[in-house]
């Protein structure tokens, strides 16, 4: 492995060249600031987009590598939904639990550096998995997992903020997003259908493979940091950044939405695996496992968000996630496997829509210690993943389908509130402002 990046920046890197290099540089930053980070066509963008691209597949592969194969652990293991989910949950609450502390540590080491690591175990520990002897072995390994992939998001955002230009900011996150959309589709296709020729071991095994073969991707592929100066944070300074995060009521309000959105999400794609695969749709584990192909929706709605927030703004974007999103709840109330899918397509676009939106709208927000506030929305977003898989599947097993739904139209309505509240807020200052203009 390379050493590590020092993180000096574009101008203390000049410095070592020709005075006259130096000069120039110097002019530049000094006539636009972000002379030196990666734009949309630049050399080094697509590298930097295809890295991150593999690193978001391989975060949602592994993160949710179970959730297509519940109702076949449950078979096998005997145990009841509500238990299994916890494979998915105990995965997701350890990222929670891990990502501001490794927030932290990217601050010191660097996000590449941290990010590259990160994945690299999760990637070894995924090779684990399908060996684990019994549901409490299988629930462990999966929460130590998720806290090795805490590193990926506790960095991505962040890294992103520093080496891309502002304006392309939505856009970069928005393919970031779009890689966890293909990682959890494509790691849920290959579980269904491994799964059922030759078992959910198997299939988690798989999973494991195709994260190795994402984590030699993005080492190859990303760059280096060229504006990112390395620092210690110890744990007083992390309490005041993270207390300063928490002060700031525009970021408080897109960790709470980023949480809502996750718990819909959750529930939903947790608990869907038992409602197909009982009565009346019946369908075996392979066509249940290629029902996840709907993440492409998201793929396109989360790379897309850029242009949306660009139409109808911020809080226009939010409040057609989660009209779409609340849409799609109620069709999959429907006994019918077309307006299942339809429902479940509608979430989706939803979701991804509103998650590229409120994280992008983080990493913007955020002035200083980006990773720490990046790592908040990571925080929210993963418990209200936890959430959501425990409470939709318990919801579940105690009403039937109707409880996971209810549960989501619960959430929607949340963040719905949050953004009717924010928009109150705007429209209130613009008007003060105006009085104070005209007076």
């Amino acid at each position: 492995m390379p050493p590590a990046d020092t993180g000096a920046s574009v101008t203390d890197r000049a410095a070592a060249s020709p005075q006259s290099s130096t000069d120039s540089s110097s002019s530049a930053a000094a006539l636009d600031p972000e002379s030196g980070k990666l734009r949309p066509g630049g050399p080094g963008y697509r590298r930097m987009s295809f890295a991150l691209f593999a690193a978001g597949v391989a975060t949602f592969a592994l993160l949710y590598s179970t959730q297509a194969l519940l109702p076949a652990i449950s078979n096998d293991l005997g145990v009841s939904p509500d238990q299994a989910s916890w494979t998915v949950s105990a995965a997701t609450f350890g990222l929670a639990l891990g990502v501001i502390p490794l927030s932290a540590v990217s601050e010191r080491c660097g996000r590449r550096t941290l990010m590259t690591v990160s994945l690299s175990v999760a990637a070894l520990i995924a090779l684990l998995v399908p060996f684990a002897p019994s549901i409490g072995a299988l629930i462990a390994l999966r929460a130590v997992q998720g806290v090795a992939l805490a590193g990926l998001p506790a960095s991505a955002m962040a890294f992103l903020a520093e080496e891309v230009r502002a304006k392309a900011l939505v856009a970069a996150i928005g393919l970031f997003v779009a890689g966890n959309s293909i990682g959890g589709m494509s790691g849920r296709i290959v579980t269904g259908w491994v799964a059922q020729a030759w078992g959910w071991r198997a299939a988690l095994g798989a999973v494991g493979v195709l994260a190795v073969v994402c984590a030699v991707t993005f080492r190859l592929l990303v760059p280096k940091a060229r504006h990112f100066t390395p620092r210690s944070v110890g744990p007083r300074a992390l309490a005041r950044t993270l207390g300063g995060h928490l002060a700031d009521p525009l970021l408080r309000r897109l960790y709470g939405i980023g949480a809502l959105f996750m718990t819909v999400f959750g529930a939903v794609y947790t608990v869907i695996g038992y409602r197909l695969v009982s009565e009346p749709f019946n369908l075996p584990q392979g066509i249940v496992g290629s029902i996840f192909v709907i993440y492409l929706v998201g793929t396109v709605s989360s790379a897309a968000a850029g242009q949306l927030v660009a139409r109808v703004g911020r809080r226009g974007a939010l409040y057609l996630a989660v009209g779409t999103t609340s849409t799609g709840l109620l069709l999959t109330l429907a006994d019918s496997v077309s307006a299942v899918l339809a429902g479940l397509i509608l979430i989706t676009a939803g979701f991804f829509a509103g998650h590229a939106v409120a994280s992008s709208a983080v990493s913007r927000t955020a002035k200083t210690a980006r990773a720490q506030a990046s790592a908040l929305y990571q925080c929210a977003y993963y418990v209200g993943s936890s959430l959501g898989g425990a409470l939709g599947a318990a919801a579940f097993h105690a009403v039937g389908w109707e409880g996971t739904v209810l549960l989501g139209l619960a959430a929607m309505l949340g963040a719905a509130s949050i953004t009717v509240y924010a928009t109150r807020k705007a429209v209130a200052e613009r008007r003060l402002l105006h009085l104070e203009k005209a007076a």
